[in-house]
């Protein structure tokens, strides 16, 4: 299988590039700066510098070809302000997708956030909200798309060691997950294809990752 990962050098996406690797798949990581390049090339995937702020649907296409699914795992991350969260949360998915449609790749997997079927709290900062909004407003595009999509809404992220054991549903409580086990799950979640059309709450809990993920399409 031929995996693209949007926000490559990101901690989920790297672990997910290293999982993919180690049971004989093609990770493809897109990365925004060729200093990453190494690092992926450590993790056994493949990296590819594009920037998805500064190019168009058919330029994603492009990097897509052969592809099997894609993940959109990118995100402004910590310091960034109101508007980056729009051009890369959402505006950013917004174009992978395009860009999977364009060159018929079906499969897309989008790691969003937990709490989104909520209104925002009336405590939430700007910045916060901000990136609330942005990944609530992705999710509504990719529902709308002829795409075998999946959106998996990971709880509290921490890089604690994996633990393999998780509560996958469309509605969990709100605790924790390790980047880690996201990243497993995403990994089931490609093999499963009765996942696509589906939305996803994961945080850590008692259940083995791949029997979690069977039980919650079954």
């Amino acid at each position: 299988m031929r995996v693209v990962v949007a926000g490559g050098h990101g901690k989920i996406a790297r672990h997910l590039g290293r999982l993919l690797a180690e049971r004989g798949d093609t990770a493809v990581g897109l990365i925004r700066d060729p200093e990453h390049a190494d690092d992926l090339r450590a993790d056994g995937a493949e990296p590819v510098v594009l920037d998805l702020e500064s190019t168009d649907a058919a330029g994603v296409a492009e990097r897509l070809s052969g592809a099997d699914a894609v993940v959109f795992a990118a995100g402004a991350g910590p310091g960034s302000g109101v508007a980056r969260k729009d051009t890369v949360d959402r505006a950013g998915s917004v174009l992978l997708a395009d860009a999977a449609q364009q060159a018929g790749v079906r499969r897309f997997l989008q790691v969003s956030a937990i709490g989104l079927d909520e209104p925002n709290p009336p405590d939430v900062g700007e910045v916060f909200g901000a990136y609330l909004d942005a990944k609530r407003a992705a999710e509504v595009d990719l529902r709308g798309r002829d795409l075998d999509w999946t959106i998996l809404r990971p709880g509290a992220l921490t890089d604690d060691r994996p633990t393999g054991r998780i509560e996958l549903a469309e509605q969990t409580r709100r605790d924790e997950i390790t980047r880690a086990d996201v990243a497993a799950v995403l990994v089931a979640l490609l093999d499963e294809p009765k996942s696509a059309g589906r939305t996803f709450t994961l945080i850590n809990g008692p259940t083995p990752v791949v029997e979690a993920v069977r039980a919650a399409v079954a």
